[in-house]
């Protein structure tokens, strides 16, 4: 059964994420990091090249390649950062316009997949899948990275189990004690 188990998680990952891939780029016209800087950027407004490249997962020189076809489409510019070296990148309208449709699309291609589900069985989901998510994020950036695509509003922070992850692991890294959260 254990071998089954994972098989079929294996294939529901990479089918949901062919959809979302698909369904983004059909909706924006790009494949790849186009989406998920214009999302990040939606939720995360006048990031820096450098914080922009940790969710994409990208090098630092193809972070400024993304951010250049976004600000060249008019979905971006870059302004003034927080000191003389940075720049942080902000939206434009039409940038923000694309970001909506970009997590509205993400958001039809996994209501479509769990649709099928019972209230009951929705609600066992959340729970294995929040353990799952909380087992796999190894540190910050790959919470960031995990994160990249989500409606921060359906999974706020203080809710969020790859955030908690997170910061589990940077407390243990650090030696800080531990805090007792309580969830909603």
């Amino acid at each position: 059964m254990s071998q089954r188990l994972e098989n079929l998680l294996g294939a529901l990952a990479v089918g949901l994420a062919d959809a979302i891939s698909s369904a983004v780029e059909r909706t924006i016209g790009h494949a790849g990091a186009i989406g998920a800087a214009l999302a990040t950027l939606a939720q995360e407004p006048g990031l820096s090249i450098e914080k922009l490249r940790v969710p994409l997962g990208r090098t630092q020189s193809a972070t400024v390649r993304v951010v250049d076809q976004l600000v060249a489409e008019g979905h971006a510019e870059r302004r003034r950062g927080r000191d003389q070296r940075s720049v942080a990148v902000v939206l434009t309208p039409k940038g923000a316009e694309a970001a909506a449709r970009v997590l509205a699309t993400r958001e039809r291609a996994l209501r479509d997949a769990v649709g099928v589900l019972t209230p009951a069985e929705r609600r066992a989901l959340i729970g294995a899948l929040e353990k799952v998510l909380a087992r796999i994020t190894t540190d910050r950036a790959h919470a960031d990275q995990i994160c990249r695509l989500c409606d921060l509003a359906a999974c706020p922070e203080p809710a969020c189990p790859v955030e908690l992850a997170a910061r589990d692991r940077e407390r243990r890294v650090s030696g800080r004690p531990e805090e007792v959260v309580i969830r909603p």
